[in-house]
């Protein structure tokens, strides 16, 4: 029972980040390998709150970062899921699986290039994996970062690393239609020049900042940046990178000052919303960060990206009532959109109604009726549903 008491704390005080607690239960015989009832180890608990310091210990102590829960997600996975990068480097360290995948068949690749998470994204490609494995929804990074991006500055240069580490522009999804087919359909015009290879950046100190920017050298940016901001004091692009590099410095209160002085010049263009969102979720500020995807909705509410995406920051905190809401809202505007039908139905799953996971995972059949997934997920439902 001692043993026993020993392991539950351990994971509840890797999830708090409580370095001095973590080594004393793995002094009194605490066992890394141990899991929760919803299948965590000590590792994932602490990766999910991007407790690095604590993830250091465990890797430290034999935690296996390839280890599943009973979501099929691994540590590894998560981490790249979430965009902490510092974490992914670490478990790339210690024997990360690079071609494991989540439970929807994808890499930690699929899942950062999908949320924008411009240093996971370089990191995973850099470590070698796969650029166009495809998911079971069909999708490589490459059409993810496309369909559920929004062509944007933090979008392009997601998709910039991607085809230059070689992704197939043309390769299809379910429905036969490419990335670039996509972009084009989206009229996301910098993302097609990309894609076809016809982008030049005529920015000069934006070319030399971002490269900069690839070698971590954020300092050395943002002084070419300020330099530049002298002359062109309303340039929003600058203003954009420069609040980018601040915040991977985990300077946050300098970063939403660049993209709050953005907003200042220019209130219509919402991407900086879903920025300073982004940075208020790393300052672990959930509401505010909610706020900020509501302020861009409440703008242009038949925009979908900026709804998506605040729907993904609720599945992650667990609040599925909220993400089912989200999801309504999402098909309300877009009724065949299956991939929508598809996260409704998982959050519907995770609050235990599944009647209504299967009603929507249906919905996701008749828009794609062979598509494996689907109809495991629905199986899946229907064991539990016999089950209450």
């Amino acid at each position: 029972m001692e043993t026993e008491r020993l392991n539950q704390q351990l994971i509840l005080a890797s999830e708090r980040g409580d370095v001095d607690a973590v080594h004393q239960y793995l002094a009194n015989g605490a066992s890394v390998d141990y899991k929760d009832e919803e299948g965590r180890t000590a590792l994932m608990a602490a990766t999910q709150k991007n407790h690095i310091d604590v993830v250091k210990i465990l890797l430290e102590a034999g935690s296996d970062v390839n280890e599943r829960d009973i979501t099929l997600l691994t540590p590894f996975i998560c981490s790249g899921a979430n965009g902490f990068h510092e974490i992914l480097s670490l478990m790339l360290d210690y024997g990360a699986d690079l071609k494991s995948v989540n439970r929807f068949g994808g890499t930690a690749l699929l899942p950062s290039s999908e949320k924008g998470y411009l240093k996971t994204v370089q990191r995973c490609l850099d470590a070698g994996i796969p650029v166009n494995h495809a998911n079971d929804l069909g999708w490589s990074a490459l059409l993810e970062a496309v369909i559920l991006g929004n062509g944007g500055r933090l979008y392009f240069d997601v998709i910039e690393l991607l085809v230059e580490a070689g992704a197939d522009v043309n390769l299809p999804d379910r429905e036969g239609k490419s990335s670039l087919q996509h972009a084009i359909e989206l009229k996301q015009e910098k993302v097609v020049q990309i894609l076809k290879r016809e982008y030049v950046e005529s920015n000069e100190t934006i070319k030399q900042a971002k490269s900069l920017g690839r070698a971590d050298q954020y300092e050395q940016a943002i002084g070419l940046i300020d330099k530049a901001l002298e002359s062109d004091q309303e340039n929003l692009d600058l203003l954009y990178y420069k609040g980018h590099f601040f915040q991977e410095l985990k300077r946050y209160e300098e970063a939403l000052e660049q993209y709050q002085q953005a907003l200042a010049i220019n209130p219509n263009d919402l991407d900086f919303y879903f920025y300073t969102a982004n940075c208020l979720r790393l300052m672990k500020k959930t509401e505010e960060a909610l706020a900020e995807y509501d302020k861009a909705v409440a703008f242009d509410p038949d925009e979908t990206f900026y709804l998506y995406h605040k729907s993904n920051y609720l599945r992650e905190l667990g609040r599925h009532v909220d993400a089912v809401r989200a999801m309504d809202q999402l098909l309300d505007l877009q009724p065949n959109r299956y991939d929508f039908s598809f996260h409704k139905a998982n959050s519907l799953r995770s609050l235990g109604k599944h009647e209504e996971a299967i009603e929507a995972i249906e919905n996701a059949i008749k828009n794609d009726p062979t598509n494996p997934l689907y109809h495991t997920h629905k199986q899946k439902s229907l064991e539990l549903l016999a089950q209450k």
